[in-house]
């Protein structure tokens, strides 16, 4: 029973956090930034600027996260990080409320320093996955955070539509508040559900501590998991196929409603999108992590893939709006999967007690892939739109030039050879 309650304060942070992916970072913040703080730009230098927002806080977390798992293992400081960072990252969020209507440049530095310690709490938040999960059920496990954070945050996605479809029912002035006060009730929600894992979750400390500078420490260890990720050249091929992939899974992420924007659709429309996605992902994601334990991770991995490739070639020629809301449902059925299997994955792959320095390798290049992705698919958008062509097909340019990502990742990970992994990550000095 201890265990059982263990393993769902882990999950349930993934119910906490979530909550910022669904509604601020998916939702309401590339429209209320579209439609309220960059009142008056124009619409393909507002992509732009979005995704300048999310590339900066790419960066930064890419530059800092194996240095903080390096300190996180060296300490024993997994869980402290997660949790200073979790309710830090709450705070923030909820600061997003005071922007003021044409106060972008306000809102997009909130907005980035959330997204930072939202990254930074969750590589603490994947480290923590081998050492609460048995190992026969680290795919389920990890797919259960999936699902649990889907359900969640499309439960406070959900009330946070009908307060600005309806605000009188909540006592609000119009929509624009009400989408402010979505803000808070994110913040809230956050802290509120990361207290079940610091109550129950109960680490072991089995990193060596360390009395000096460990910060200089930290740096010095991120040269030295550069060495150590090279004696373990199954992890590297995964890693490098997971930075193509990964970056097109996160970018659709970011970029969904500001792409459904630039081509016309309305706001309700790709709210109602994002809905369907994150409903049809919370039961999708533990079939998934079903089929990663009892078939085969990498195929698994191979389905979802190929799913991707499929809906961004589609975007390119999508008409109606009934098309947007099967792509959101197709999405819904494999980004969760994507995302647990990865992460179960490369647990499999790394040494144990260098979980945080190996899991801020990943998702250093994760977010390096996060870098590439929104300025990628802006910058073709204004390239496009500048060459003469219209302002549709410049956006539908945009979302199809994320397919040749999903395709490298697809080839480079057929190449990995996860036995072999396995006993490299064992046998690892």
């Amino acid at each position: 029973m201890k265990k059982k309650k263990q393993v769902l304060g882990w999950a349930l942070y993934d119910w906490a956090n979530s909550a910022f992916a669904t509604t601020v970072m998916a939702g309401f913040f590339p429209v209320f930034f579209k439609q309220y703080w960059s009142t008056g730009v124009d619409i393909n230098l507002s992509t732009l600027m979005l995704g300048l927002a999310n590339s900066v806080s790419g960066i930064i977390v890419a530059l800092s996260a194996p240095v903080l798992g390096a300190i996180g293992d060296r300490n024993s400081w997994k869980k402290k990080f997660l949790l200073s960072f979790a309710f830090s990252g709450a705070l923030m969020t909820s600061l997003l409320f005071l922007p003021g209507k044409g106060q972008w440049e306000f809102a997009a530095i909130i907005y980035v320093c959330g997204a930072i310690l939202f990254s930074w709490s969750n590589i603490f938040y994947d480290s923590l996955l081998p050492l609460v999960a048995e190992e026969g059920e680290i795919d389920y496990v990890s797919s259960l955070g999936y699902a649990l954070g889907y359900l969640g945050g499309g439960i406070l996605f959900t009330i946070n539509v009908l307060m600005t479809q309806k605000p009188e029912w909540f006592g609000l002035n119009d929509s624009a508040e009400a989408v402010r006060f979505s803000f808070l009730t994110v913040g809230l929600w956050w802290g509120v559900f990361t207290i079940p894992l610091a109550v129950w979750t109960v680490v072991e400390k089995k990193g060596a501590p360390h009395s000096g500078n460990s910060l200089f420490t930290g740096f010095r260890q991120v040269i030295s998991t550069f060495r150590k990720i090279r004696q373990l050249p199954e992890a590297l091929l995964f890693i490098i196929a997971y930075w193509f992939y990964i970056d097109g899974v996160d970018t659709i992420v970011r970029m969904a409603v500001d792409f459904g924007l630039s081509i016309g659709l309305e706001s309700s429309d790709l709210i109602l999108a994002l809905l369907i996605t994150q409903f049809t992902g919370f039961p999708s994601a533990v079939l998934f992590g079903i089929a990663g334990e009892k078939w085969d991770v990498k195929k698994a991995l191979y389905i979802g893939i190929a799913v991707y490739i499929i809906v961004t070639i589609h975007g390119m020629s999508m008409t109606h709006r009934y098309e947007f809301y099967i792509l959101a449902a197709t999405v819904g059925l494999v980004q969760g999967g994507v995302q647990a299997l990865s992460r179960s994955l490369y647990s499999r792959l790394i040494p144990q007690n260098r979980e945080a320095e190996f899991f801020g390798f990943y998702n250093m290049l994760g977010k390096f892939a996060v870098i590439v992705g929104p300025v990628l698919m802006g910058c073709i958008g204004v390239i496009v739109r500048s060459m003469g062509f219209s302002q549709n097909i410049a956006s539908r340019s945009g979302i199809a030039s994320l397919a040749i990502l999903f395709i490298i990742g697809w080839a480079l990970l057929y190449r990995v050879d996860v036995d072999k992994g396995i006993k490299e990550a064992r046998e690892f000095v």
